[in-house]
């Protein structure tokens, strides 16, 4: 390098002292020249400082020597000219080295908050348990259809469920009960089986009507005492219906009426009066209702009932499923303990928690979720339940904020052996038992519906944390939004109780999902016909978008021509593509902000199919690669939400569940080469001028592939686009474009029958002779001049100037068109 390690370093004064940098630079290069540079001779500082007063290499080509070791000295040090600061550089020896890595900055990802009710605030969530996260799930209570109510909870926790599982990766652990054990159960079953027994033998018509009479009389006392306005409406419909229906039969009756008339007169009353029969015949014989099989019949049926809907829901399956009447000895154990520690208290056969001693505890709260509710007197009775308020039963409390652990059975009512007596457990205990039993003193989830926070977890929270003694039973509390029915509660008085059988019968699970993705999980939901309206037009625009891309996929290409060059086009795309993915996952991270993530893929969508209608415009391909990627994104995203079933691999199936992969691997070949084959036909039909053909051809794709479920798309001067479509899809869409067809021609007819009739409108008009025109009028005119011209009103009064001068006007107009009509006749031009 410069010089040898022990030669006296040259003086650079007199270069340095030039002050124009270029005139530096050449003297610099004439005394480089003359130098003798060979490897193995170090860099000395007086080269450093000489070169670290030039800005940039020289750009004259002459300057060589100069350019080599500005560059030389640039990869070792870095810059040589550092002014702003000072290089600190230090003359090497030997060889290069390689320079100082630092690692990016970087961003902070963000991190999963929940919503947690425990709180009222967005929380980051934590699990106890590394990535491990253990959830409880209130069930339902079966003794009844499923309706859209339990479907808004366990669609909204299945999505919550799978985000967790699927997107952050969490080991979800998630366990469900199965409430076969209630108040509600044990009225029902009751009054189904009285009501059957009553059936069963066959009432005669006067005994029947006698029976009705008899319901009739406490059912209006309570008709009359009923103060809330949806179950007062429902009660005076079962009273309306009941009327109506004993009409009939009572003039039957008084008219000796016998046989098939009779007997019709008989069933149509049963059926309407089942409710008020089945009342009374509970009132009346309920305490005598002594077999426990009777109980569990009717809970085991609607399970089973409950099971498939969640199953048609495309809801998973809870881990673990725990029920009631399976664990009575450990909810016994556990009232028990909490009676040990001193929260309980037995009174009359029953076990009441003890709110006043709990709430009184320094390491205790009672009323975690919703503390202003404590003391509402209506909430406590019906999470009591019916057959638990009565005075005998309220009286029987410490406080009336108490509630029952462990009920005293009475008669009719099943009951299980206990060191208190025969009895069963109280609605609440239940959860608590079974959860605790499961998931130990500390879960991280537990879900229910908005309503069930009050008194149900509450008191939940209540007994599990005095029988653990801890006061962290449940770290975050999930509570889904309501349901509404076009804005209403659903209600039997309504009118608007939607099973989900019912609502599986005018739209697919995929739609109610996508319906209730397209809302937030903890808010109200209003199921109507606007909302799966959208949620309709939503699927349809994800399907319409991967046909296309599958149709895009299916052009043949070899192997390299797979991977284009991309244009500006595709890097903004691409762009778009990653930008919404981080706001994808910026909204999950939010709270589970499905609705935020739907309307993210939409606008994805859209960007694809700007892209996708760009390059048709100019008859240019689109990058397979890119769209396959975001296609195979958004289906992974769908599926994580439970919105595709697992054997699509891309878009939603095609077919019934198991049939997608094979059906679209066997049938699409099969079609392109039907496609190709039509083209071909279509191109030699239209170059011989064969309409026949063409319109044979157009039957195929608008009447016959429908049918099949296939879609042919034609496109001028592009090949035809193949589609596998749901068969009920096409047919309406059949049915929509011959509906939309039927109203432009009518409206065309109309428009044609509307000209007509202003033709000859204006024709009859031409026809009269404007000496004519005002005759006529005698209702306005008494007098005319020899044209025709009036000039005297009915009354007989003149006209005025202004009158008469806009009445010529008239006459001249019409005298004008009577001309044009004469001239039309002349000439020929109507008949």
């Amino acid at each position: 390098m410069a010089g040898s390690s022990g030669e006296q370093a040259p003086d650079y004064r007199s270069i340095l002292s030039i002050s124009d940098e270029a005139a530096r630079a050449q003297a610099l290069n004439e005394h480089l020249s003359t130098r003798s540079y060979v490897q193995g001779y170090s860099l000395s500082q007086a080269d450093v400082d000489a070169f670290r007063q030039l800005s940039a290499p020289p750009a004259d080509p002459q300057l060589f020597h100069v350019v080599r070791w500005f560059r030389h000295i640039e990869a070792l040090l870095g810059s040589p000219c550092g002014k702003v600061q000072p290089c600190g550089l230090q003359a090497s020896k030997g060889r290069r080295v390689q320079p100082q890595w630092s690692p990016p900055a970087g961003t902070q990802p963000c991190r999963l908050h929940l919503y947690n009710s425990l709180t009222r605030n967005k929380e980051v969530f934590i699990p106890q348990d590394g990535k491990k996260v253990t959830w409880y799930c209130c069930g339902p209570t079966v003794y009844d259809a499923s309706h859209m109510g339990h479907a808004r909870s366990y669609i909204s926790f299945d999505i919550l469920r799978r985000v967790l599982k699927d997107y952050f990766k969490f080991d979800v652990f998630y366990c469900m009960n199965i409430t076969d054990i209630d108040d509600k159960i044990i009225r029902r079953a009751r009054q189904n089986h009285l009501f059957q027994q009553y059936r069963e033998k066959r009432p005669e018509a006067a005994q029947l009507l006698e029976d009705v009479r008899a319901a009739l009389t406490p059912f209006l006392v309570k008709l009359n005492e009923t103060t809330d306005a949806d179950k007062k409406q429902m009660l005076e419909r079962i009273q309306h219906a009941v009327q109506l229906a004993t009409e009939p039969l009572e003039k039957a009756v008084q008219s000796r009426l016998t046989g098939e008339e009779v007997t019709s007169h008989v069933e149509a009353l049963l059926e309407e009066a089942k409710d008020l029969l089945s009342d009374w015949l509970d009132s009346t014989l309920g305490r005598d209702v002594t077999d426990n099989s009777i109980f569990s019949e009717l809970p085991k049926f609607w399970e089973g009932e409950f099971h498939r809907d969640m199953e048609a829901l495309n809801v998973l399956p809870p881990d673990v499923l725990t029920r009631v009447s399976e664990y009575v000895p450990e909810i016994v154990d556990f009232v028990q303990k909490i009676v040990d520690n001193g929260y309980g208290y037995v009174s009359n056969g029953s076990v009441y928690f003890d709110t006043v001693k709990f709430a009184s505890s320094e390491k205790h709260s009672y009323g975690k979720l919703v503390p202003e509710a404590v003391g509402d007197q209506k909430a406590l009775q019906e999470g009591e339940g019916d057959l638990s308020i009565s005075a005998d039963r309220l009286s029987e409390k410490r406080s009336p904020n108490d509630f029952a652990l462990w009920k005293a059975s009475k008669p009719g009512e099943p009951s299980w052996p206990c060191p208190w007596g025969k009895g069963r457990p109280g609605w609440h205990i239940e959860c608590s038992a079974m959860a605790g039993t499961l998931l130990g003193a500390s879960m991280d989830i537990h879900g229910g519906g908005f309503d069930l926070r009050f008194p149900h977890h509450d008191n939940e929270l209540a007994q599990s944390e005095a029988y653990f003694e801890n006061d962290c039973w449940v770290r975050y509390f999930l509570h889904t939004g309501h349901l509404t029915i076009a804005g209403c509660k659903m209600s039997k008085s309504l009118k608007n109780f939607i099973t989900i059988k019912d609502a599986l019968k005018k739209h697919s699970a995929r739609q109610l999902r996508l319906a209730f993705l397209m809302h937030s999980w903890k808010d109200t939901l209003d199921y109507s016909s606007n909302t799966m309206e959208s949620a309709l037009q939503y699927e349809k625009f994800l399907n319409e978008f991967f046909l296309n891309v599958k149709d895009i996929l299916r052009a043949p290409v070899d192997v390299t021509g797979q991977f284009e060059k991309w244009g500006e086009e595709e890097a903004e795309l691409n762009k778009n593509f990653y930008d919404k993915k981080t706001e994808i996952h910026k909204a999950l991270c939010d709270n589970v902000d499905t609705r935020t993530v739907m309307e993210e893929m939409r606008a994805l969508v859209s960007q694809c199919n700007l892209y996708m209608a760009a390059r048709k415009a100019v008859r240019r391909r689109p990058s397979r690669a890119l769209l396959e990627n975001i296609a195979l994104y958004l289906t992974h995203m769908l599926k994580i939400f439970g919105a595709i079933e697992e054997e699509s691999s891309l878009g939603f199936p095609v077919g019934g569940p198991g049939t997608s992969l094979s059906l679209e691997s066997t049938v699409m070949p099969y079609l392109q080469v039907l496609s190709e084959f039509r083209e071909g036909v279509r191109k030699i039909a239209r170059e011989q001028k064969v309409p026949e053909v063409l319109q044979l051809s157009d039957a195929l794709r608008d009447d016959i592939l429908p049918e099949l479920g296939v879609r042919f798309e034609d496109h001028e001067g592009l090949p035809t686009v193949v589609k596998l479509v749901d068969r009920n899809t096409l047919l309406k869409e059949r049915e929509e474009k011959r509906r939309v067809e039927e109203e432009k021609r009518k409206k065309k007819e109309e428009a044609a029958r509307r000209k007509q009739e202003q033709e000859a409108a204006k024709l009859a008009k031409m026809k009269i002779p404007p000496s004519e025109m005002f005759l006529s009028e005698t209702d306005k005119y008494s007098k005319f001049d020899e044209n025709g011209l009036p000039t005297h009103d009915m009354e007989g009064k003149e006209l005025s100037r202004g009158q008469a001068k806009k009445l010529k006007k008239l006459f001249e107009a019409q005298e004008k068109l009577h001309k044009e009509y004469l001239q039309m006749a002349q000439n020929g031009s109507f008949q």
